[in-house]
């Protein structure tokens, strides 16, 4: 497996250097910027420490972390994981703006036995610091986790450079484990820094939704009734990253009407943008992607 580790980690504005774990090896993490993209950056751990005040569901943590979440850590899968009792049991969620089913990935991840408990062992041993992987690099390093299930569905994604970091209780007992899933070359050692401020918050946010994450009856049955099919249709297309014009040519619809259906979406579903029309239609149980 191939695994980088952070130095003690500083402040943003602190020299970010990652250090490959058997080498001795350090570089320049070349996410590094100027003072003014420091400045936004923590500009930007604020808002997203505020938006994890405001998660309350499932779609609200669909919604921070697939939208302004992304800012700090850039990723194409997030997979949140439960852990219980010793030895420990997981229970998993995916969540990804850039593949139709996430849930795919997040059952992938629990069935392949080589990927969380190696995981879970990997930040333990380093005692609870940020831990990298590039699958890439890990068949090499004779580990058979970049060759499982899980990893090929992750080469197909384009997302082959992993980083995880979570929360443990006084005991030393692994409570949570958050694993983005990027694009090569995206997550280095200010992203893992970006991680360890934000695992915490992530953990209380995720850990609300899954208290309230059962919607009544009700909700269900008057969310199947909210849109039509056909504006249905639309928002799984939305969902799948479709634009106006895209939805059109598919449903043989102009892109006006497309447009229209989109304002008649967010309306009825009481949200401003795309993002959160999605995340309310998942909370609804409107439908299953």
């Amino acid at each position: 497996m191939a695994l980088t580790e952070t130095n003690e980690l500083h402040a943003p504005q602190a020299p970010a250097m990652i250090v490959s774990a058997g080498t001795g090896h350090v570089a320049a993490d070349p996410h590094e910027g100027s003072s003014a993209t420091d400045f936004l950056q923590i500009e930007s751990i604020v808002l997203n420490l505020d938006a994890s005040l405001r998660v309350h569901a499932r779609a609200h943590f669909f919604s921070w972390t697939q939208g302004l979440l992304q800012s700090l850590i850039r990723h194409e899968l997030l997979i949140c994981t439960l852990c219980h009792g010793k030895p420990p049991a997981f229970r998993a969620d995916g969540f990804s703006m850039n593949t139709p089913d996430p849930t795919l990935f997040s059952d992938m991840f629990l069935r392949d036995s080589s990927v969380a408990p190696a995981l879970l062992k990997s930040w333990e041993e380093r005692r609870f610091q940020p831990v990298q992987i590039d699958l890439d690099a890990a068949p090499a390093a004779g580990s058979s986790f970049g060759s499982g299930p899980f990893a090929k569905e992750l080469h197909r994604l384009g997302a082959t450079q992993l980083l995880s970091h979570g929360v443990h209780d006084a005991d030393g007992r692994t409570i949570s484990l958050f694993t983005f899933a990027c694009r090569p070359g995206t997550a280095g050692s200010r992203q893992a820094y970006f991680a360890q401020l934000l695992a915490p918050a992530m953990h209380a946010a995720w850990a609300r939704t899954q208290v309230t994450r059962t919607s009544s009856s009700n909700d269900k049955v008057s969310g199947g009734n909210i849109l039509t099919a056909r504006e249905q249709d639309i928002l799984k297309w939305i969902y799948l990253g479709k634009s106006n014009f895209e939805i059109g040519a598919i449903l043989k619809i102009s892109p006006l009407t497309v447009k229209n259906h989109v304002q008649k979406i967010l309306r009825k579903l009481n949200v401003v943008n795309r993002t959160q029309a999605i995340g309310k239609a998942l909370e609804l149980r409107i439908f299953n992607p």
